[in-house]
Parts: C-alpha cells; structure tokens; sequence
C-alpha cells in the first residue's frame, strides 16, 4: 500500500477544493487533491456554468421574436458543451499538477482521525478539507424509479428539445430551467408542492412568475405530488386531489443532497446530519482536523459561498489567525428573465428581526432613465436599513444579479449606507437603481426636517 504523508489534504475537486488548492500550494503548503469524478464539479459541469449558458442561448432566440426551431436546442446545447470545454482547462487535473498539487483520482473514505484511504493509497494530513459538495435529491415519491426522469446532472444531455417538459419543483433551478426549455420551443408545466420561490420576497416573486407565465410556463403551486407514471414520451404526475399532469420529459428539481455517503465520516469522528457536515463558525467539523466547506457545509448552494469558505480556511489553517465565516453578506440570483437578487434580509425577515427600527426603501425600475430606454422598466430595488446600515437588499428586474454587487461589497465590509449613496455612478446605467434607494433613506431626514430647513435659512443670512 501506499502512503502518502502531506500538510493539507483537500476531498473534492470542485469550486471550493480547487480554491484551497490552489491558493495553499502557491503559499508553500504540501497539498494533496482528492477528486473521484469530474474535476471542477457540479457548477462546471452541471449548474452554474451549462444552465447559464443555456439560458443565454435561450434568450437569444427570444430576442429573435420568431418562433423557434429544433435547431435552436441544438445550437443551445452545442454552446452548452462549448462553454464547458472552454473553461475546463482552468480546473483540470494537469493545471493543478503544474501548480505543484499532489491530484488523485478517486473516492476518498477516512480510516481514522487523521487519514484517509483511495483505492489502496493512504494519505496521512496534518488538516483535512472535505468539499465534497452536493448532488441532485431525489425525493421518494411512489413510481419514479421505474420512470425515466432527469436531474441537473443528466438534463444537458438532451439531444432533441422535449415536447412537453414536467418539472417538479420551483425554486431557481426548476425556474431557470423552464424558462430556457419554453425559449427554445418546448411546452413546460412546473408543479410545487408550496410556494414557487418560497425563500424570496413575496413581491420580487410574483413578478418573476408572472413573467414567467405570460411566456405560455404554466406554474401549478400548492400541488403536492403523489405519485408518477407512464413511460417515456408519456409521463403522467399525480398531485394530491386527484389532478394528473402529463408530458414527454421529467425533470426533478426539488433540492439537493451533500456528498457525504462514501466519506465513513463516523471513522473520523465527524458528525453530520441531513444537510451535512456539522461544523464552527470557523468552519471545522467535530474533528478539528478537518474543515468543510461549501455544499458539503450545509450553509448554502452556491459556488461563490464556496469560494469565500476556501478564503476563510485558508487564513485558519496557513497562518493560524481565527477566522470566522459569517452569512449575512453572501447574496444570491435566480437567473430568470427578470433576474431575482438578494442578499441579508428580505424584508419579512428584516421587520420580524428589527421591527419599527427598520426603515424599508423601495425604487422602481420606471425611475430609471436606462430602463425606460431600452424599455426594460418592470421591476423594483427594495432596501432594507437599520441605523444607517443596510441588512437586506432585494432587486427584481433586468440584470439584477450585476445590480446586487455595491450591496455585497458594502456588507461584507460593514459599510453604512453613505458609502452608497455618496458614489458616483455614471449615467444612465440601471446602476443607478442602487443609488436612488440609498438616497431615498436619506431624502426625508434633508427634505423634510424643519431643523434642516432652519439651519439653510439662518447661513443664508449670512453668506455673502
């Protein structure tokens, strides 16, 4: 047997294991990268980057304004490939050998504390990062095994567009994803066992979905499903009351999983439960060995919060400085036509957690010069402020996930709310959306103070 004896050793080949990689390597660190299947993981080669490129391909063939046809899902799924294979490089095997890591090919499982074993190889670490990630749930409902259905990880393989795409679930992959398959000429109807975009602001979401049906999506909320029938070319999903949906294709899009089954965490001494590794707020497992980061953390879904996580770690586990991953600031999109961005606090969850000392800031789309010339003005930016600091950004409309990025960049360095509003933004943009809520916070303690307007009365008497 071999073994193996390194500084770090990251599990996982995707957004976050790559980051701690690359980033302890070049800072002198012995790493050791553990990836069992596809270097770059699920947002490479199953999420972000194929359902971005998708929806891109998707919009084009809307803006062309005639109908589509099946060449279009086959250009689309083309691009699809491309755009993978074009940034593939940047994540492969051979970069990170040339950066200096160590990569098996493999799935990793702990023999103890302080090891773990691949296909025979042992490898022995002074810190452990699992970032595993996450993959597609699958929940039990009665007769879809024998019925076939497809994930995130098996949808872009699709050759010819479905005639009439069921999709179960309605948070942002389901939406995204009905929305490209209708672009490219396919029927879709999404069925919800709640309510569709659940976790946004209830305003924000009702104009996604009213887009989303005026294009011909049909959205069925409250539908819980029973069970599934049929074959493929005729599927057949049964809500509760009786209703029967049928279609061609079955997409599942209710959540996802962690990647946690062939690690044996319980020989580490790792605790975890349904959403995934337990860990800190310095992000280490019950075995302060080993950290998790990302999906596999059970603290969000997404790439960028996995990247952020290696950044954490990484000042933990180099220089030995106490750092601490926080939740506040880490926002996030829906990528539908409109786009959906948020980050902290809706604002349900801001008038619950803040009550009266929470003043809310709403600025409509159509007080946009830039949109009202490209004719882009359905939407709003509602901000959220608590003594002068922001704790909850909402923004629904055209390029909202672009939008959303002064606000990230203002809480994640607990910036007040002046940082925003004294910038200069150059005009017109649809960026200066962000600066219109932050000035509208402050217009009534200018405008409509009396000691304000006192003040301006008294210099003016004396100003030359």
């Amino acid at each position: 047997m071999t073994r193996i004896k390194t500084d770090i050793c990251v599990i996982g080949g995707g957004s976050g294991g790559l980051s701690v990689a690359s980033g302890a390597v070049q800072m002198g660190a012995r790493v050791v990268l553990i990836e069992g299947h596809k270097m770059g993981g699920d947002c490479l080669n199953y999420g972000c980057v194929p359902s971005k490129a998708l929806l891109a391909q998707a919009k084009t063939v809307k803006a062309r304004g005639t109908a589509p046809v099946p060449a279009d899902f086959t250009r689309a799924m083309e691009h699809v490939a491309s755009t993978i294979a074009r940034i593939a490089p940047h994540d492969s095997v051979e970069r990170f050998e040339g950066l200096g890591v160590q990569v098996i090919q493999g799935f990793a499982r702990f023999t103890g504390p302080d090891t773990v074993e691949v296909d025979g190889t042992t490898i022995s670490a002074r810190r452990f990062v699992v970032a595993t990630g996450s993959t597609a749930f699958v929940p039990p409902i009665p007769g879809l095994e024998s019925v076939p259905y497809m994930t995130n990880e098996t949808l872009f393989q699709q050759k010819e567009c479905p005639g009439h795409l069921l999709i179960i679930g309605a948070g942002p992959i389901g939406l995204e994803m009905a929305q490209a398959h209708r672009r490219l000429g396919a029927r879709v109807t999404v069925i919800e066992g709640a309510k569709a975009l659940g976790r946004d602001d209830p305003d924000a979401a009702a104009l996604v979905l009213s887009a989303l049906r005026s294009e011909g999506i049909e959205v069925i909320e409250d539908a819980q499903v029973e069970k599934v029938a049929g074959r493929a070319g005729a599927i057949e999903v049964q809500v509760k009351g009786g209703t029967i949906f049928t279609g061609t294709h079955l997409l599942v899009a209710v959540g996802r999983a962690p990647n946690t089954q062939r690690l044996e965490l319980d020989k580490a001494g790792i605790r975890d439960d349904r959403s995934g590794i337990r860990v800190d707020a310095r992000l280490r497992s019950s075995n302060r060995r080993v950290h998790a980061i990302g999906d596999v953390a059970g603290q969000g879904q997404f790439t960028h919060l996995a990247g952020y996580h290696a950044g954490v770690i990484i000042r933990s586990m180099l220089f030995g400085l106490p750092a601490k991953a926080r939740t506040d600031h880490i926002p996030h999109v829906t990528y539908t036509d409109p786009e959906l961005a948020q980050i902290g606090l809706t604002e349900g969850a801001a008038r619950k957690e803040y009550g009266a000392g929470l003043t809310v800031c709403r600025v409509e789309y159509s007080q946009i010069d830039r949109a009202l010339a490209e004719g882009r003005d359905e939407g709003f930016c509602k901000l959220m402020v608590v003594k002068g600091r922001p704790v909850g950004v909402t923004i629904v409309g055209a390029q909202a996930g672009e939008l959303i990025a002064p606000y990230a960049l203002a809480m994640a360095n607990r910036l007040k709310l002046g940082a925003i509003a004294g910038t200069v933004i150059p005009y017109p943009t649809l960026a200066e959306i962000g600066k219109r809520a932050a000035g509208a916070y402050f217009s009534p303690k200018l405008f409509d103070n009396l000691t304000v307007r006192q003040v301006v009365r008294a210099v003016q008497k004396w100003l030359p």
